[in-house]
């Protein structure tokens, strides 16, 4: 994750890039990918595509990028990125 971090530009700024290898967070937040759709191609369950606003510890936005025809919302993920993020904080 750091070196992501560090190819992004962010490392040593407030975005915390976490890892989640057992998918421990992934599961309590109830953004487990697991539709046969996109798990016939990727195999082992991931995380759904996505961007939580947390101020002080709490969840003020979740923003999931899936539909019913897109579950991996792969078509059109622009709710989980940073111009969707930008409003929610403003």
């Amino acid at each position: 994750m750091t070196a992501w971090a560090k190819d992004q530009g962010v490392e040593g700024t407030m975005i915390t890039f976490l890892g989640d290898p057992r998918s421990e967070l992934t599961d309590a937040l109830g953004m487990v990918l697991d539709h046969p759709g996109p798990m016939s191609v990727l195999g082992n369950t991931r995380c759904k595509r996505f961007s939580l606003l947390v101020d002080n510890g709490v969840v003020k936005t979740v923003n999931v990028a899936a539909s019913d025809d897109d579950p991996a919302g792969d078509n059109d993920p622009t709710v989980s990125l940073v111009e969707k993020m930008l409003q929610d904080l403003a």
